[in-house]
């Protein structure tokens, strides 16, 4: 991932040097599992836990450089680590393992401790939009569907929603990381004919992942689980950016992205305050869901074993899982410092003449006597003249002999405080979210 979007606590999880750390502690500790099954002495055990090399870029370098030579990462690596513990110690790392036991599980604990910075910057954030839909929560906003205005309803309202939906999100992050955090060393096709099992135990206890039963490679649909948790995250960001931006349009003027000293909106035109973040968002969020299509494709792999999942895995689980962590924290930001426009909302509401109102209208006429069809084209047609004669709907109906409504009906049916006595109810559920 390229360094714009890349931020430093999950930068280290996905590192290579994270990653051959995470190798040779697996390589380790397997060797270290030999020695109390009594294949191996407790004395090369010890040598090649206390020469372990440093892993850092001098060693990653070295790695790169006899991979040119072998052909083969894990092969490369392998060679370089016995050569720095040395020999006869150094003989017994890899013992009985294949590649993919190394890569799978430090990769699995890698996406492991990258959900849990997440769910971290999930918690975080949904902290974020429940407070602010608390701040909100009788803030009245203008209801649009298709884009047109519709019914009233509460900002805080809508942001609760979206604060549900994120909850919702993070259980599925908490079940992909079930799901990621497992363990394999069980050698070439899975059936153990080289390793005791109980090897496998050993390290999984030590890392803190799950041993599971696997081909040479664990089944893919684990990662595809994850891949779609990020993406589903995306998404619902996206939504959330999509409506602020919406929000932001100078016609409707109803938020606007906070606005740091020293920023420009414009190379430009210097007037400009653009959604920058949301938009971000909402391209980074295609990303993920672009890498939720090829980790499904990854699922299907030949027999026992084949590596056309891992060319695409070196690029869509490290992105996947550092775009899902940064796109939080943008939006946390965005949250935190979003600037509400409540007399603005309120003007929005005004400038639809009450024709937001319409539906309590007809009902009325309804429960007055008149049949659906009737009360319907009779308050359709009232519509139609106040936006002609810019004209309150109210107004036009009291002017109507068909609408056997008296002023207090009218009045009523026309309050904003009626409309929205049960726009808050959505806070039970809110209040429900746990951390």
């Amino acid at each position: 991932m390229i360094s714009r979007y890349t931020l430093p606590e999950i930068a280290d999880v996905f590192s290579d040097e994270s990653r051959m750390r995470r190798w040779l502690e697996i390589e380790v500790l397997a060797t270290e599992a030999h020695a109390e099954l009594g294949l191996v002495s407790l004395v090369d055990a010890k040598n090649c836990r206390a020469n372990m090399p440093v892993v850092d870029s001098a060693f990653v370098a070295a790695v790169a450089d006899r991979e040119r030579t072998t052909d083969h990462d894990v092969a490369a690596f392998v060679d370089v680590v016995q050569d720095k513990i040395g020999m006869p110690s150094g003989a017994w790392i890899h013992f009985g393992l294949t590649s993919t036991d190394i890569v799978d599980t430090a990769q699995c604990w890698q996406l492991r401790d990258a959900a849990d910075l997440i769910l971290e910057a999930l918690d975080r954030l949904l902290a974020g939009i429940i407070k602010r839909a608390q701040e909100h929560r009788y803030t009245p906003i203008m209801g649009r569907t298709h884009g047109i205005h519709a019914e009233p309803t509460t900002f805080g309202a809508k942001l609760a929603l979206f604060a549900l939906q994120l909850d919702r999100d993070r259980r599925r992050m908490r079940a992909a990381r079930e799901q990621i955090a497992v363990c394999k060393l069980s050698g070439a096709v899975g059936t153990y004919s080289n390793i005791d099992p109980r090897v496998e135990e050993y390290v999984a206890a030590r890392i803190g992942l799950q041993r599971v039963p696997a081909t040479q490679v664990l089944a893919r649909d684990r990662h595809a689980e994850y891949l779609y948790a990020c993406a589903s995250i995306g998404t619902t960001l996206e939504s959330l950016a999509v409506e602020l931006r919406h929000l932001q349009r100078t016609e409707v003027g109803e938020v606007r992205e906070g606005f740091k000293p020293g920023q420009k909106g414009s190379s430009a035109m210097p007037h400009k305050r653009n959604p920058i973040s949301a938009e971000t968002i909402t391209g980074l969020s295609r990303v993920l869901r672009g890498n939720l299509q090829a980790g499904l494709q990854d699922v299907a792999l030949w027999h026992e074993r084949d590596i056309s999942h891992s060319s695409a895995e070196r690029v869509i689980l490290p992105d996947s899982s550092i775009l899902t962590f940064y796109v939080i924290r943008r939006m946390t930001s965005l949250i935190d410092f979003l600037e509400v426009n409540a007399d603005r909302m309120m003007a929005n509401i005004e400038s639809s003449l009450g024709l937001v109102f319409s539906q309590p209208t007809l009902l009325a006429l309804i429960e007055s006597g008149m049949s659906r069809d009737d009360a319907y084209r009779i308050v359709q047609q009232a519509s139609m003249d106040a936006m002609a004669w810019n004209k309150p709907l109210r107004e036009v109906l009291a002017a109507n002999p068909d609408v056997k409504l008296s002023s207090d009906q009218l009045d009523e049916l026309f309050s904003l405080q009626r409309a929205l006595r049960n726009a808050d109810l959505v806070f039970k559920e809110v209040t429900q979210i746990q951390f």
